[in-house]
């Protein structure tokens, strides 16, 4: 079982950083965030041996929680090393037919051909944020939904103290700076260059001032696309934070998730399940 009693900010550091790196420990607390608050959160929406997609899966600890209830999953993903790890971590669904995975982008042509059937539910978690031209992201996921069929984004409003993703640099100083990545793109790339960030990285973080998205743009997008939302979460403490921090998870209280502008800045993970309109 993973430690989370240390609350020093030494060791709170060391954990965030083993939790990345170990990828079986990175696994197993996916599946256990899954199965301890997505899930749970999901609750009726959710039939019995539903037919489960994850866009963006990774390694598969999500997937798993699900397999583990008797679901059948697929997982998508793009990078081909996370994806052979999750073929590891899930041979033995795999050898019964019970999970399918692709090394694919959900934008290719004959992916729809791929899959083994359509969904009762499509997850993205911490994958949203990362894609541009969302539109078509929305329009591409409907298509591989059943009838009735569900989608749900868990992702870090991009005005949260780290919704920049600064915890993956290399700097000391800047990866623990709360609200930095809302800099001035200028100053922002400026500081990243002074910190002798690594280019590969630099690129990704100011992607992400292109494709950050805050909660009243992503419900704004999502009527604007003709969904409805059906239900939703705000996290004052992210349940992954559990296991970097030892901080316990932790909602928004009422009065202060229908701030509409101002919830965007303190809320540090946000679950919304939503349909098309016509489903």
């Amino acid at each position: 079982m993973y430690p989370i009693k240390q609350t020093s900010l030494l060791s709170s550091y060391l954990r965030a950083m083993k939790l990345h790196k170990d990828k079986d420990l990175y696994f197993e607390i996916q599946r256990r965030v899954t199965e301890a608050h997505i899930i749970p959160f999901l609750g009726k929406h959710l039939n019995e041996n539903s037919n489960i997609c994850e866009v963006g899966c990774a390694e598969a600890g999500v997937l798993k929680a699900f397999l583990d209830q008797g679901h059948n999953c697929v997982g998508i993903e793009l990078s081909d090393y996370r994806l052979q790890l999750a073929k590891q971590f899930l041979a033995q669904e795999e050898k019964e037919g019970r999970a399918y995975l692709y090394n694919k982008n959900i934008f290719d042509k004959d992916i729809l051909n791929s899959l083994p059937f359509k969904f009762d539910l499509i997850i993205l978690k911490d994958v949203i944020e990362h894609l541009p031209n969302k539109e078509n992201v929305l329009a591409t996921l409907s298509s591989f939904l059943k009838p009735n069929g569900l989608i749900f984004f868990a992702f870090p409003p991009w005005w949260m103290p780290f919704g920049g993703h600064q915890q993956i640099t290399k700097n000391k100083v800047l990866k623990h700076l709360p609200y930095v990545h809302l800099l001035p793109n200028i100053f922002y790339k400026k500081l990243l260059s002074l910190t002798k960030e690594r280019e590969s990285t630099t690129a990704e973080l100011m992607e992400l001032t292109e494709t950050g998205i805050n909660i009243g743009a992503m419900r704004k997008l999502l009527n604007k696309e003709g969904y409805v939302i059906l239900k939703d979460k705000h996290w004052l403490f992210n349940p992954i934070y559990e296991y970097k921090f030892g901080v316990k998870p932790k909602t928004v209280l009422a009065p202060f998730k229908n701030l509409i502008f101002l919830r965007n800045f303190y809320t540090s993970c946000y679950y919304v399940l939503f349909k098309p309109e016509q489903a």
